[in-house]
Formats: C-alpha cells, sequence, structure tokens
C-alpha cells in the first residue's frame, strides 16, 4: 500500500454488500472523495488491522462485540466523536446498545451500522404453538424442530426460561447455573429435533420440504423463504430475538477521519441505508429506512418487528474470555446425550 493517501480517499474495510457500487458512486460524486474498499469478515479486519497498529484504512465495520477485547489488547482504534455523528437518523435502542457495548474508559468506539437477529422460523399451522425458543419442545412440533448445537441456543433458550445469560457474563458461577439448566431442557427437547442443522441451505431446504416446521434461526433466511412462501415466517421470539450489530469504527491511524464521518452520515440516511438493506438482506441502523427498501422485504421485516420487538432485542456483549470454553462443553455434552 502507497505511503501517500489523498485527502479526497476514503479507504474503506467492510463485509460484502454494505458498501454497494450505486450507494460509491453517488458519495463520490456528492463528495469528491474516492472510496477504495476492501472486502473482509471480523478476523481479517482484526488481524489487518493489528498488522499495522491501525494503519491502512480509514473506516473499518467489525462487529460490536468484537472491538472492546481487541482495542484494550492492539489498541488498532480511536475513540468516536458522537458530536460528528448525526444521531438523530439512528434508532436510540441501536445507538445505546453499540455505545454500551464500545465503551472503554469513557469513550466510545463504535457506531451501530448494519444489524440482524436469530430468532425462531415458523410454518402458519404452529404459530399459535412456537412464540418462543423453548416451545420447540412442545408436542405439537415434535420430530419437526431444528436448531443449531451453538452458542446463540444455549442464549435463546436461557432468556425463554427466564435467566439473563448475558447479565452473568462475569459471573462465572453464576454462569455454569445457568448454562447447566439450559443443558438439561436442551438434553429434554432432544426427542423433538428432527436435526441439529450445521447451514443455512440445508435448513432452508428441510422448512421449504416441510419436513421442518419450526426453527431457531436468522431473519434474513425467513424473510427469504416468507417471499417464497407466506405460509413461512421470521417470527421475534416473546423473550427477545438475539441481535448481533456491525458497526463502524475509526482505525486509531486513520489518514482521513474527516471522510470516514462523511461516508458514515450518508449513508445512514434513510433513502441510502435503504438501498444497503436490498444488496446485502440485512437491515442497518438507519431510522425509517424500511420505508423505502423492496416491498417484500418491508412487508416480512414489519410482520417480524413492531416497535416492542425491537426494543426487546438481546444485543449480544463482548464475551470475556473462557466462556465460550465452558459453553463448547455444554454443547457437547447435548450431542453426546441419548
Amino acid at each position: 500500500m502507497s505511503g501517500v493517501v489523498s485527502a479526497d480517499e476514503l479507504r474503506l474495510i467492510t463485509w460484502g454488500g454494505y458498501a454497494p457500487d450505486d450507494v460509491v458512486a453517488q458519495f463520490e460524486k456528492e463528495t469528491g472523495i474516492d472510496v477504495q474498499i476492501t472486502l473482509s469478515n471480523n478476523e481479517d479486519m482484526i488481524s489487518k488491522l493489528r498488522a499495522t497498529g491501525g494503519a491502512g484504512f480509514d473506516l473499518a465495520q467489525p462487529s460490536q462485540d468484537r472491538i472492546i477485547g481487541i482495542q484494550r489488547q492492539f489498541n488498532i482504534y480511536q475513540p468516536i466523536d458522537y458530536s460528528r455523528i448525526h444521531t438523530d437518523q439512528l434508532q436510540p435502542s441501536m445507538v445505546k446498545a453499540t455505545q454500551e457495548a464500545t465503551e472503554l474508559d469513557g469513550q466510545y468506539f463504535g457506531v451501530p451500522s448494519v444489524w440482524g437477529t436469530s430468532g425462531l422460523i415458523v410454518h402458519r399451522s404452529v404459530a399459535d404453538t412456537v412464540k418462543d425458543y423453548t416451545d420447540l419442545c412442545h408436542p405439537a412440533v415434535a420430530g419437526k424442530v431444528s436448531y443449531r448445537l451453538k452458542r446463540p441456543t444455549l442464549m435463546g433458550f436461557a432468556f425463554a426460561m427466564g435467566m439473563d445469560p448475558f447479565a452473568a457474563y462475569n459471573n462465572r458461577e453464576e454462569y455454569q447455573s445457568i448454562m447447566a439448566k439450559v443443558e438439561d431442557k436442551l438434553i429434554d427437547c432432544k426427542d423433538n429435533v428432527k436435526t441439529y442443522w450445521t447451514g443455512g441451505d440445508q435448513l432452508l431446504s428441510l422448512l421449504r420440504t416441510g419436513e421442518v416446521t419450526a426453527a431457531m434461526a436468522w431473519d434474513a433466511g425467513g424473510w427469504k423463504l416468507s417471499a417464497e412462501n407466506p405460509e413461512i415466517g421470521f417470527v421475534a421470539p416473546a423473550s427477545g430475538a438475539l441481535g448481533w450489530i456491525d458497526t463502524f469504527a475509526i482505525p486509531r491511524r486513520s489518514e482521513n477521519e474527516d471522510a470516514a464521518y462523511q461516508w458514515i452520515n450518508f449513508v445512514m440516511q434513510p433513502e441510502i441505508a435503504a438501498r444497503i438493506t436490498n444488496a446485502s438482506g440485512n437491515f442497518t441502523a438507519s431510522r425509517a429506512a424500511d420505508e423505502f427498501v423492496t416491498a417484500d422485504l418491508r412487508d416480512a421485516y414489519r410482520a417480524s418487528f413492531d416497535e416492542q420487538a425491537i426494543n426487546n432485542i438481546k444485543w449480544y456483549p463482548p464475551v470475556p474470555p473462557g466462556l465460550e470454553t465452558m459453553e463448547g462443553q455444554v454443547l457437547d455434552r447435548v450431542q453426546a446425550a441419548n
């Protein structure tokens, strides 16, 4: 990478679909800033910024639960100046969740960008029965259920059982106790499970054929099925969908912070943000952007999420060291149980 960066250049490291060509072209035309895009994922973003001490890019888009641990260890980001963010364009609950997840020493290191959730994909024939994660264990859906043996399932079941696993993250003993109860529940529920799905295509196929009528999965998959068959839909569970947020974060040695802030404010305008949703299939933190997305996606989204369901989303906080090992052991025991 050349050592000379034009003041009129924005080097963005982001996910596929988050910077559509037409959005980039409009930004370049309106600002005169040339946008250079590197497509990436969390692991790759972190390794590139670690290798340079936070140089080489002006704006990055890590997930909110992957910022603070990395920042403590490697100091690769700079604090966000929220006075430069047009927060009136953003969903307040997502700003709050992102600030809480990316706060370090009284400063915030992320701005919410694109989000999604895990919840329930349900066939209309069982929609009156399956309203929360633990309803996947109901006799009415025996043998027609699927979910993954991964941590979102542990979290969802814990919340549906009236516990708050996120609040127990820093209390190892309490967390162990929550996981033990969830483990027992998942073992009791095994007879209901047709199969533990491992890939999105496999799950969509099971739901399309009717072999599975209720599953725990991502909203975008549910909306895709809903467009094909209105009898299937994504439901935000009664205890709350589990939410992830990809953020905007400014690398510590960004050479064009002005352009970074301009990009953030530009793409979070409702009509622009809607084009990102149309390209990626995921919604953004932009308020009122759902008015401008394609009709199919908008209607499916609104059927899944009213204001109350949005405010009830349980956003993933950063995971303390050691918890994933404990969760892995729980999942292994569930898998092995007869």
